[in-house]
């Protein structure tokens, strides 16, 4: 499915997260498909399998999964409206990140031409306006 890096001083279980959010976003898990089972998932990535559950709990707390008990863990289907207020602590997040990358500087031309990067990756997405 994918690999971690274990020597990395990134939490395992938040690499996990990423990773599966970005299979998620990309649509190369579609939603109502069920993941892997906790003890499936840790064997193939030889991790201990409370770090897979911490990793389902906190995908599910953001909203990207669903769990049914006795069936598994599922892929939500994002409702991209109801995320307001996550939506607004990235914003703040990437007005910070925006400032720091200017203040080093990235030009604007190249900024846009990363997000430009990014959209083609990500497929798009909407607009809220």
């Amino acid at each position: 499915m994918f690999e971690l890096d274990l020597r990395s001083r990134k939490p395992i279980y938040e690499q996990l997260v990423d990773k599966l959010k970005e299979l998620i976003i990309n649509d190369v898990l579609r939603v109502d498909e069920k993941l892997p089972s906790v003890r499936t998932l840790a064997q193939q990535l030889t991790i201990n399998p409370n770090t897979i559950q911490k990793a389902y709990r906190e995908l599910e707390s953001q909203a990207y999964i669903y769990s049914i008990k006795g069936k598994g863990s599922f892929v939500n289907a994002l409702a991209k409206n109801e995320n307001v207020e996550e939506l607004e602590k990235m914003k703040d997040e990437l007005k910070k990140l925006i400032a720091e990358a200017l203040f080093l500087g990235l030009s604007t031309s190249d900024l846009y031409s990363l997000i430009d990067e990014v959209d083609d990756v990500v497929g798009g997405g909407y607009t809220n306006d």
